[in-house]
């Protein structure tokens, strides 16, 4: 067993296996995030038309979570390593040291624009203007990302529990928050169509969305452009094998469905709620919805629990991203701590976001990190699943005794080459290329790979899939012993703790009849000034369940193991 707390060279032992909740709250709580202000403005802003707005998000993100539970979740959970340990396995470490220092740094750069989203929500506390420009515009605002900046790192630095703990606290509370957001200013929008008196009717709703939320401007982009968006999104964490860090972790690769949670409820609802709130901000406000950050919008619908809203929901995107970050830096030099090695990356990552240049240009972004990752994303998923069934020999240039995988790192930089020369020569919208980037890099690696060695037999290969075999077997094993029964059905908790988890599901239920109450009688006042005093109750309460659960099934699983022993 690895002496390691997060296992970052070797499968992560079958006692540190986590439930399905977990993953669902890690996902709801991920990728309901405060850049979905951002992209939602994005949306309406793009001119794209409602009906390519709604039927392209749908099919997107299905996408999307089909790659994570068919892909990426199964490879993660056969071999119970990060993506940078497998990748050296298959690559080597001269292959892996540059792939890991170009991840690194680009989820950096991501997590650098969520601490920009949090500090957006912050700055309206002291009266900072809006920070659209790639550059800082105030010192006050540099002051405020670097606190909390200094947060989100802490948070980080706790592993990967601590954040999926972190995240299932939140994560029911701010998808709930996206919506009443919406509730509350949608009669803005309302009140400014002419033809609509009230919303009685979908098509109500479209009449209001085509002339106020999402305007066909008769552009370029529309119904393939959205959904080619939402599906490379995340193509870093899905097709590109980066969640295989986080799915590791999964007792089974079902789990992989979770990111449903992430992708309907994060990314669909919540980019379709933002884009409301973004449209009747910029009508209130009388400004361009481009001149507005998430925390302006999110204070026009909310008052003080927008800030708090924006606040939490960057820190639920950078944490995991910084921890993905740490775990690509370190693999480097395993010999360097994870926790050090987290703490110097969210100094760098706090430092980026005080540079708002990603946050004003975050789909552009997200899609080239995607593209630029999602070769190597091929090359494993060849490695792992094509080439036993062509008959060649898995981990050969590890046999080989190479320190570089040749065939690998020439199929990248020669994807690389491709993907920019379709972009340049207007031969394909960027948002296009994976599909044909993949197949591309399927078909180089396996060509360059059986000539350099793939097809041959190495007397290494059957030792080592007989020691992955044994610790397979012992993983199912202890899967169906007692002790892994117990810590499954280890329910009972104290009474004080289920009435306070019962206390925050009705403070939930007051935030949203609060909602619902500003969208029927039009009071914006009343939910902007009240609406923190649920979500206190809902934070405190619910932050005392988990930790009494928590800490009973600590207790049950200890007592289970001793009179196994």
């Amino acid at each position: 067993m690895s002496t390691a707390a997060e296992f970052e060279t070797e499968p992560v032992s079958a006692d540190k296996l986590q439930p399905g909740k977990t993953f669902a709250a890690s996902y709801a709580g991920e990728h309901v995030a405060g850049t979905e202000f951002v992209i939602g403005a994005l949306f309406v802003a793009w001119g794209v038309g409602t009906g390519d707005i709604l039927w392209g998000l749908l099919l997107g993100n299905l996408l999307a979570v089909l790659t994570w539970a068919l892909v990426t979740a199964p490879i993660a959970t056969d071999t119970r390593l990060t993506l940078y340990a497998y990748l050296e396995k298959i690559a080597g470490p001269g292959t892996i040291k540059l792939y890991s220092v170009i991840n690194g740094i680009l989820f950096c750069i991501l997590a650098g624009a969520m601490i920009t989203v949090s500090a957006s929500a912050v700055k309206i506390i002291f009266g900072i203007a809006p920070q659209t420009t790639w550059y800082p515009t105030d010192l006050s605002f540099i002051l405020v990302a670097l606190a909390v900046g200094a947060v989100v790192v802490f948070m980080a630095m706790k592993g990967f529990k601590k954040l999926a703990a972190f995240a299932e606290i939140c994560a029911p509370w701010m998808i709930l928050m996206f919506v009443v957001g919406a509730l509350v200013l949608m009669p803005t929008l309302v009140d400014a169509t002419s033809s609509v008196a009230r919303i009685s009717s979908f098509g109500d709703f479209l009449t209001v969305a085509d002339q106020y939320i999402w305007v066909d401007a008769g552009g370029n982009i529309g119904f393939w452009h959205v959904a080619a968006f939402a599906w490379i999104a995340n193509l870093a964490m899905h097709g590109s094998m980066g969640d295989m860090t986080i799915f590791r972790f999964a007792k089974s690769s079902k789990y992989g469905y979770y990111s449903a949670l992430g992708m309907f409820i994060g990314h669909y609802v919540a980019w379709i709620c933002a884009g409301i709130m973004g449209a009747a901000a910029a009508l209130l406000l009388k400004a361009s919805i481009t001149e507005l950050d998430a925390g302006v919008v999110a204070f026009q619908a909310l008052g003080s629990t927008g800030i708090l809203v924006v606040i939490i929901a960057g820190w639920t995107t950078s944490n995991p991203t910084i921890y993905r970050a740490g775990l690509a830096f370190q693999s480097l030099n395993y010999k360097w701590d994870r926790t050090k090695v987290t703490m110097v990356v969210g100094i760098v990552t706090t430092i980026i976001a005080c540079f708002p240049f990603v946050f004003t240009q975050l789909l552009g972004f997200l899609g080239i990190m995607g593209l630029m990752l999602a070769p190597v994303g091929a090359i494993i998923v060849a490695e792992h699943w094509l080439f036993p069934k062509l008959g060649f020999t898995r981990y050969w240039s590890k046999y080989k005794g190479n320190n570089t995988n040749k065939a690998a790192m020439i199929t990248w930089l020669l994807s690389l080459g491709v993907s920019y020369y379709l972009v340049i020569a207007d031969v394909l919208h960027m948002f296009f290329i994976l599909v044909p980037i993949w197949l591309f890099a399927t078909v180089v690696y396996s060509g360059l790979a059986s000539i350099m060695g793939a097809k041959e037999t190495y007397p290494e290969a059957a030792i080592a899939e007989q020691a992955e075999l044994a610790r397979k077997e012992a993983e199912v094993a202890y899967l169906s012993s007692p002790v892994c029964s117990a810590q499954a059905a280890s329910n009972d908790v104290p009474a004080l703790a289920k009435l306070a988890k019962y206390i925050s599901w009705a403070a939930l239920a007051g935030c949203a009849y609060m909602g619902v109450m500003s969208y029927i009688t039009q009071d914006i006042e009343t939910i902007r000034t009240w609406l923190i005093a649920p979500t206190f109750v809902y934070f405190f309460t619910a932050t005392y369940a988990y930790l009494a659960q928590n800490s009973r099934e600590q207790v049950v699983v200890e007592v289970t193991a001793n009179n196994a022993a």
